[in-house]
């Protein structure tokens, strides 16, 4: 089974996959997208609503104290690093690009706490530019799936997934990705019972690679 053949098979399982990310505007989703690093969307849905409504611009950001900001956010993890991250990246997109959101990845990963996956997530889902953000779950369904060897780098991972799967893919792909490790094959305990993988899962020898590993 080949890679757009596997997609396929998570197609038809989620069929309506995309961004779970809230937002309007490409400024939300980049600020969502920096906040939601080693936290869930659910948990980050929680705070943006409100943080939005008071700061829906980057203007507006930029002119918040760090504290407000931190009051807005503090229920989720590194809440106190990723409010100075969002509180600069405001400040560099009214100083360097008039408050407008760039797409290029030199000019996105230039912001403050936004690296080479958030640039992903960003290209494609507010511009539309083929792209495929490679994060915990995307990096773990490809090495079960064969699709990456257990070793590889997360930008090798992405390498790979982009070589083998058509471009015109790549965007609804790595929505459907994530759904297929968010809701069926998770870290621990993933619902193999259901899988059309089973056949092709790598887990196993994933497993005993990452606990040598460690």
């Amino acid at each position: 089974m080949n890679a757009n053949e596997i997609l396929d098979e998570m197609e038809k399982l989620y069929p309506n996959a995309e961004c779970e990310l809230k937002h309007e505007t490409p400024f939300q989703l980049l600020v969502a997208v920096v906040l939601s690093a080693q936290t869930t969307d659910e948990s980050v849905n929680k705070v943006t609503p409100a943080l939005f409504a008071a700061y829906p611009t980057s203007k507006a950001m930029a002119q918040a104290s760090l504290s407000d900001i931190e009051s807005y956010i503090r229920r989720i993890g590194l809440y106190r690093n990723k409010a100075r991250s969002i509180l600069k990246l405001s400040q560099d997109l009214e100083e360097k690009f008039h408050g407008e959101v760039p797409s290029s990845y030199k000019d996105l990963m230039s912001l403050a706490g936004v690296g080479r996956k958030t640039a992903n997530v960003v290209r494609s889902v507010a511009f539309d530019i083929p792209s495929f953000a490679v994060d915990t779950h995307v990096d773990r369904i490809s090495k079960r799936l064969g699709l990456a060897k257990p070793y590889d780098s997360v930008e090798k991972v992405e390498e790979k997934l982009k070589r083998k799967i058509d471009r015109d893919r790549w965007n609804r792909g790595h929505h459907e990705f994530i759904f297929f490790g968010r809701y069926l094959c998770h870290s621990r305990n993933p619902e193999c019972y259901r899988c059309p993988f089973i056949d092709i899962c790598k887990k196993d020898k994933v497993d005993a690679y990452l606990k040598k590993k460690a």
